[in-house]
């Protein structure tokens, strides 16, 4: 059984919902990206793990794993989104982007590339459909990342976005934030080589600016090439998991120096600062289900109601 039983409250942002999937609970959101509007920008964020076993220190869908979603798991948050918009199925929006980044590590489970052979089929678009799969590409995982070379160029080209969350260049600082066995920066690099084409959206490769982060531009720039990859710098937010383990985000100064960094290094830079508001309401990972699992309270202020 499937159904969604909380959810923020009304917000002009962002939407969390949590569901109770067979028993074990998984959150989802929708947002928009001021200032865009949501006919202009929908974002949905799904779940694709209940929990993660990756534990990684600024994570709070991490520190419980109780297995894998179906597919049906996974499209059920969609569906409860998109018909909750429009009855009919219709999706009206210029760009709906889907990011496989909530609950979950997505390549470690394969009903990930199941969703995205079905999500061109399964709404009416009025605009363009556009998937995000964020990773942080463990070991074990080459056989879904084959594939989705595979998905990306039968079914979505250059409307397809990857990102691999980096974090730091040091070795071991990487991991100690991500601790589980993953591919190495050239291992990503040689991949990514592979995966983009001519014409296509560049694969992100992600930093949370700390100034307790470890950060080698020169290192970085001998590995990626910058014709295929573009570098993200983003806040480290204030998650119980981030909090915990003393990984506070640098201030704007500190941030704005590494944009520069990488720009005089040849790499395009999108420095996304987010809304504070955002935090607020929880739309970061597994914020609402570790607080009740763990009655912790934190700045997330928005409180949940009953469905």
């Amino acid at each position: 059984m499937r159904q969604v039983i909380k959810r923020t409250r009304k917000s002009e942002i962002a939407t969390v919902y949590i569901a109770d999937i067979n028993g074990k609970k998984v959150e989802f959101v929708e947002s928009i990206q001021p200032p865009l509007s949501k006919t202009e920008k929908w974002v949905m964020i799904l779940s694709t793990l209940f929990g993660c076993p990756s534990g990684c220190l600024f994570c709070d869908a991490g520190g419980a794993y109780y297995g894998k979603m179906t597919s049906d798991d996974i499209l059920f948050q969609c569906d409860h989104m998109v018909y909750s918009a429009n009855a009919k199925g219709i999706v009206e929006t210029e760009r709906l982007k889907v990011q496989f980044a909530r609950m979950g590590e997505p390549s470690l489970n394969s009903a990930v590339l199941d969703v995205l052979r079905e999500l061109p089929h399964r709404y009416e678009y009025k605009g363009a459909l556009m998937p995000s799969v964020s990773s942080i590409a463990p070991l074990g995982t080459e056989s879904f990342f084959e594939d989705l070379i595979a998905i990306k160029n039968t079914l979505y080209g250059k409307n397809f976005q990857l990102q691999f969350s980096i974090h730091s260049t040091d070795k071991t600082q990487r991991d100690h934030m991500m601790p589980i066995d993953k591919w190495d920066l050239r291992q990503i690099a040689d991949y990514g080589n592979k995966f983009f084409s001519p014409g296509e959206r560049k694969i992100t490769l992600n930093f949370a600016a700390s100034e307790r982060i470890s950060v080698d531009v020169r290192h970085l720039a001998d590995i990626f090439n910058k014709e295929k990859f573009i570098i993200k710098i983003t806040p480290v937010n204030p998650t119980y998991s981030a909090v915990k383990h003393g990984l506070d985000s640098s201030d704007a100064v500190f941030q704005k120096r590494l944009v520069e960094e990488f720009t005089d290094a040849g790499f395009e830079v999108i420095h996304s600062i987010g809304e504070n508001e955002e935090n607020k309401i929880g739309s970061n990972c597994g914020q609402y289900i570790l607080s009740e699992r763990e009655s912790q309270k934190g700045s997330y202020t928005y409180e949940l109601e009953d469905v």
